[in-house]
């Protein structure tokens, strides 16, 4: 346990890029093999409740990976601009080689490094699939993402987390050690990102942990949503918002 427990640490401090970056050739093909697991992202997209398209409003997706969180952006507010951001250049490599339309571009960058300044201005929602898990911390990654967004600005978590269930445990190591740490070794001929997927995810925080997090970061009206098919109680939507006067505190 202690050795997994360093293992995963390291990662998170840098070893975590590189594995994305040697991943991304067959990210896609693996997630895809996941029941739901596109559906699930444009589920939570939805949920951050954008009128008119997205018309005239800046959404960031952080950790946007190979993009299949930002083509549920994309495809849920086709009149925003969209901003994806990733730390792994080989996953933003893949991203910007589909295609994509007008209004979407790519950062590289680190989450926590962002600035308002550096995209052009702060942003109106926030969108950040499977990202603070993988951050060394957590809380100074929300007051950072906080700091993104205006005022009233929206912010989506769609994220795993089941420290609260003992029930959510058991499925989420059955399903790592049966099918996805095998699937991403005989893909990849690599098993440690999948290791460390299934670690990682058992130590991050339970749902009402997080949601202190969040507020903690200043977000107001924070709430968890679920969502459905074998991942119901392993994978959330965390919502909140930044309040109206003043922004975070």
């Amino acid at each position: 346990m202690g050795s997994t427990a360093r293992t995963v640490r390291a990662m998170k401090t840098g070893a975590i890029t590189d594995e994305f970056d040697r991943a991304a050739a067959s990210y896609d093909r693996l997630v895809a093999a996941n029941p739901g697991y596109h559906r699930h992202l444009r589920v939570s997209a939805r949920r951050l409740r954008l009128p008119r398209g997205g018309e005239g409003l800046r959404v960031l997706d952080l950790g946007c990976g190979t993009g299949a969180s930002t083509a549920a952006l994309a495809r849920t507010f086709p009149r925003a601009e969209i901003i994806g951001v990733d730390a792994s250049e080989g996953m933003l490599t893949r991203a910007r080689g589909k295609r994509w339309g007008p209004g979407v571009r790519f950062v590289h960058a680190r989450a926590e490094e962002l600035t308002a300044d550096t995209l052009g201005g702060p942003a109106d929602a926030l969108f950040a699939g499977y990202l603070l898990r993988n951050c060394p911390d957590p809380d100074a990654a929300l007051a950072a993402m906080a700091g993104l967004l205006r005022p009233g600005g929206r912010m989506v978590l769609h994220e795993y987390s089941v420290a609260d269930s003992a029930v959510a445990r058991g499925v989420w190591s059955l399903v790592c050690w049966s099918v996805i740490i095998p699937f991403g070794r005989a893909v990849t001929g690599r098993s440690g990102l999948y290791r460390y997927l299934w670690r990682s995810v058992l130590d991050f925080d339970g749902a009402s942990r997080l949601r202190h997090r969040m507020r903690e970061a200043g977000l107001e009206n924070v709430r968890t949503l679920a969502l459905t098919g074998w991942q119901r109680g392993i994978v959330h939507t965390f919502l909140g918002s930044v309040p109206v006067e003043g922004g975070p505190s």
